[in-house]
């Protein structure tokens, strides 16, 4: 396994890390866990272990994840491991603390080497996370908590927001091949030698332990989860990226990101290429280029449809084919609150969008392209997985 120094947390971090939201019985804390489940998750953790993949992340709205890992955690050598684990901030601390003891007591453990505010996501949100931080300064004090950081689904004029206050060591947040608008964020971060955790790079990163076959076509010789371990990890501004491991097999394929990875320009430089001139062929050059420019924002548009996000899925689907990944993610818009805000299309009933789409220079084509991909996409409302 290679490691990266986890900026100032002066952590030697491994390149891949073993994520807690997979393997796990359920999503809801004290559900019943079987045997069976158990011993899955403690071979996984025993694999993670074995191929020097020992950070293991986990978090308060994992369901049973921090449960389980009680049971395990405990009896590996504590100074040969790095445990995260993650609590959303509310508006009482007294809650926020609550909810961390909840946590410690899960785990086991008499501290967490990584601890971070979950969901900074929106204004409200960053406004908890200020007023909880004193809080999670008196764990630090006391030792319970070694490094402060914060995970995020959020836009990137918060997450930059968040990184100058100037208080965290750490972020974990979305950067991938298909969503790299959050780049000016891992700069900031950067910049203040923060450690940066890339979350989701093969779940909300296209779906690509099942990617469709144009876009495995497209990576080869790679496949789609090692090509996109390569491009996240050939920036040396990221330091991790998490696997997701749901069974001690899913490491394999993970293994040759590690094991190319001093190599990886090499690697994806011809792959870049034909992903690039793909997109152009597919979905013309000039819209590639300027889709996004004059865009508003979700809560700009009437009824809160999510422009951006049904064009991103629009381009998914005709230049790669990614309808599985797309009817995931355009159905969950409803109903994934400030973790993926804004509505379908329908949800326009009729509006004009002329005003909103006033400063896009593809603003007459725009209506249809979200027409045509709520008919492409639309079908039955998804909840967020913690929610199901």
């Amino acid at each position: 396994m290679k490691y990266r120094r986890f900026g100032k947390t002066e952590l030697q971090i491994p390149v891949l890390s073993c994520g807690g939201m997979r393997y796990q019985q359920s999503w809801k804390t004290g559900d019943p866990v079987t045997d069976e489940n158990q011993k899955n998750l403690e071979a996984t953790i025993h694999r993670a272990i074995e191929l020097g993949i020992n950070h293991i992340e986990t978090a308060r709205g994992y369901g049973t994840s921090e449960e389980q890992l009680g049971k395990v955690l405990p009896k590996l050598p504590r100074d040969e491991i790095i445990v995260q684990t993650k609590v959303a901030p509310f508006a009482e601390p007294e809650k926020f603390q609550k909810v961390f003891d909840q946590s410690m007591s899960l785990l086991q453990l008499d501290h967490v080497d990584l601890f971070a505010f979950h969901g900074i996501n929106n204004q409200e949100t960053f406004e908890h996370y200020l007023r909880c931080l004193p809080t999670a300064r008196k764990w630090q004090e006391q030792g319970r908590v070694k490094h402060i950081g914060f995970s995020t689904h959020g836009p990137t004029d918060i997450l930059v927001k968040t990184i100058e206050t100037d208080e965290l060591d750490y972020i974990n947040l979305h950067w991938y091949y298909i969503f790299q608008d959050n780049w000016p964020a891992v700069e900031a971060a950067t910049k203040r030698d923060m450690g940066v955790f890339i979350i989701s790079p093969n779940d909300k990163g296209g779906l690509l332990y099942k990617p469709s076959d144009t876009f495995t076509e497209l990576t080869k010789p790679l496949h789609p989860m090692v090509f996109n371990g390569l491009f996240c990890l050939s920036h040396p501004e990221v330091h991790t990226l998490s696997c997701g491991a749901s069974c001690p097999e899913d490491f394999e394929i993970h293994l040759e990101t590690a094991e190319k990875l001093d190599e990886a320009e090499k690697h994806i430089a011809p792959i870049l290429e034909r992903l690039e001139n793909h997109l152009a062929d597919k979905l013309g050059s000039e819209w590639v280029e300027s889709w996004q420019q004059g865009l508003p924002e979700w809560d700009e548009t009437p009824n809160d449809v999510n422009i951006p996000v049904i064009l991103r899925l629009y381009n998914l689907c005709k230049a790669f084919d990614m309808f599985e990944y797309g009817k995931m993610r355009y159905n969950l818009l409803g109903s994934g609150d400030h973790w993926f805000p804004g509505k379908k299309y329908d949800a326009l009933d009729g509006a004009d969008l002329t005003p909103c789409l006033a400063n896009s220079p593809h603003k007459d084509v725009i209506p249809n392209y979200l027409n045509e991909t709520h008919a492409m996409l639309v079908g039955e409302a998804k909840k967020r997985l913690q929610e199901e």
